[in-house]
This record gives C-alpha cells, structure tokens and sequence, in this order.
C-alpha cells in the first residue's frame, strides 16, 4: 500500500485539494449572508461533503479498477432504474424533478449518472470493439447512453444531458472513428440537443436565449441571473474586495451565489488573481489528466480517463461561460467549488479512479510482458 501512496499523482491530488479549499473559504464567506434553515449552514454541510468525498477518492484509489469492467453493466442498469425512480417520486427543485431527500439534504442521481456512464462506455467499447465493429458499436453505445440522456431531459435538466451528450460523442471519437463516423457523431448530437430544447421548461428557453439577449429578454427575470453575475465579475477588479466584502453576494443580488454561480462570488471576492488561479489550478488538472490517459496501461482504463476529463472539461467551460455571459444557465455546478454532495462526492471518487489508473500502469505492463 505505501508503493501506491507514493505513486499518486500528488500534483493532481493537490490541485484538487486547493480548489475544495478556495471553495470552502468562499462558501463560508457566503454562509455569513444567507438564512439558516436547518441548523447547518452551506459551509458546514460542505465540509461533511468533503470528507465523505475525500473518503471516497482514498476508497476508489485502491482496489483494482479493472473490477469496474464487470460492473459496469449493472451501475449502468441501477443508475437507469434511479432516474426512472426519481421522475415519478423524486423532490422538485428549481424546477428539476431530479432530487432524493434524506432528512436535510437531498441527493441528485445524475451526478452519479454522469461517472456511471463513464465506466459503462469504457466498458463497452474496450469490449466490443472487435465484436460489434465500428458501425454497431457506435449505434448500440448511442441507444444506451441515449437512453440515459433521455431519462435526464425528462426531468428537465437540460445541463446535465449535454455532459453526458459531451462524454458519449467524446468517448466514442477517441475509441477509434473514421471522419465519416464522427460527422455521423456529431449530426446525432445536434439532433439530440434540438430534442431536448423540445422538452424544456418555458423558463429554461428563456434562460437560454438570454444568452443573447440577456438585456432584452426580460432583465429582471431569465436574464437577470447573468447580469448580476457579469456584475459581481467585474466589481472584483484585479485583487477582489476580500472574502465576506462582496456587495453582489453578501447582499443577495447575486442568485444561486453559491451553486451555480460561485465562480462569480469567487470572480468579486478574489478578484482577477483570484480567479486565474483557479482556472490555472483546473488547467493543472487536465494536463495531469492528460499524462495519466497517455501512459494508462490498457484501453479500459484510457477510455476512463478521457471520460472524466470530458465530465471535467464540460463542466468548468460551461459554468465559468454563464458566469461571464457567453453560455446559457443550465444550473451545471463547477466541480470542487459550488456547493453540492453529489457532484462533488461524485467528483472526488472519479479522482481515486484517476490516481488508481495512474499507480496501477507499471504492474499491469509487468503482468503482459
């Protein structure tokens, strides 16, 4: 076990540590403003959050990950039979018909969804790749990760089915494709994605094209949200007005100051400085993302780790983009900083998956030669 502590990637494990620790110091500067419902603040709820999660990575670090490969399937089939749980039963909130409540807190199975998928298409297409050949592997992988897609725009969240949209077409191409295919892949995506605009909520139309039209569509409703977040963007300056100072969040001009835009509240606290160095500690991350894909010892776990760069990748540019006005607010969290357990336990165990990859390459090669 020491040989495998001293092979985790502690660059990647520290900048991770750093971004749970910007997030916290922020979300405690946040909690001072906001009302206490349940007798634990958002800053507190996220340190429990934190040590399961970090108590996740350390448990997914060590056992083999090539048992995931047998279990894939039924994760994959769980996770379908959740969602469809939570559609009928599920607690409604901000309009999302996604959430399970225990007690104070409520959990959001499609962050999980979001790390099943991963596993069950690593799965797959290491698998059957030989099998199915490059046609049927890429219509049965699009019917079974459509399947989940669907599942989550019926909730609605619009956000969330383009991150699996995004890992399914990211996956699929670096498996193997022809230029054909990946016209095919892409047409598939764009076809999926005007679907789901079919099955929004009036409200969530509105947020999207405010996108645009973020002065016009009513400033005061689906665009207010991005404006007051370019507000608190801009109000930082180059140094921030120091945690606890922020007008925008302290006074609750800012909405979901804590959540989905966080990186606003980061943006008016810390200041530029600020937050460059968190988009340079998530930039660290990816290219140590990187070099753990390029030297995983088998395809399996190759596919892995481009899945969860995916889910990283989609997730940072999408919620860093509505912060400063030029993506649509789909309610995606910015992992290791908004507040949430489930994305960010969820985030923290894809991280031990990482580290168990990256220690694991020398024993596996050993094994083939």
């Amino acid at each position: 076990m020491l040989r495998k502590i001293l092979k985790v990637d502690w660059v990647l494990l520290l900048s991770a540590m750093l971004l749970l620790g910007v997030g916290l110091a922020v979300l405690y500067s946040i909690s001072m403003a906001m009302p206490n419902e349940t007798g634990l603040s958002v800053f507190w709820r996220q340190v429990i959050f934190s040590v399961i999660g970090i108590a996740a990575m350390i448990f997914f670090a060590f056992p083999n990950y090539q048992s995931f490969k047998s279990r894939s399937t039924p994760i994959y089939f769980l996770t379908l039979a959740v969602l469809f749980f939570v559609l009928i039963f599920g607690l409604t909130v901000r309009g999302t018909a996604g959430w399970i409540g225990f007690g104070i807190f409520n959990v959001q199975p499609v962050e999980v969804a979001k790390l099943s998928l991963i596993l069950f298409l690593a799965s797959f297409i290491s698998q059957k790749k030989m099998e199915l050949g490059e046609t049927g592997r890429l219509v049965a992988s699009l019917v079974l990760a459509g399947v989940m897609i669907f599942l989550v725009i019926k909730q609605p969240d619009f956000g969330s089915a383009m991150v699996l949209l995004g890992i399914w077409i990211g996956m699929t191409i670096v498996s193997g494709v022809s230029t054909k295919k990946i016209i095919i892949i892409v047409a598939a995506g764009i076809i999926i994605s005007t679907f789901s605009w079919f099955q929004l909520q009036t409200y969530q139309k509105d947020r999207i094209l405010s996108l645009v039209k973020s002065d016009v569509v009513d400033p005061r409703g689906s665009g207010y949200n991005v404006i007051q977040s370019m507000i608190a963007v801009g109000s930082g300056g180059l140094t921030g007005k120091g945690i606890g100072h922020g007008s925008q969040s302290q006074l609750n001009f800012l909405p979901e100051k804590h959540t989905d835009f966080i990186f606003a509240s980061i943006a008016e606290e810390l200041g530029l400085l600020g937050s460059l160095f968190v988009i340079g500690l998530y930039a660290v991350m990816f290219y140590r993302m990187k070099m753990i894909a390029t030297s995983a010892p088998d395809n399996f776990g190759y596919l892995i780790v481009v899945g969860v760069m995916l889910m990283f990748f989609v997730q940072v540019f999408e919620n860093i983009g509505m912060n400063i006005g030029i993506m649509p607010v789909t309610g995606i969290p910015l992992p290791l900083l908004s507040y949430g357990g489930s994305s960010l336990i969820t985030i923290l165990a894809s991280i031990g998956i990482l580290s168990n990859i990256d220690s694991r390459k020398e024993t596996i090669i050993q094994q083939e030669e």
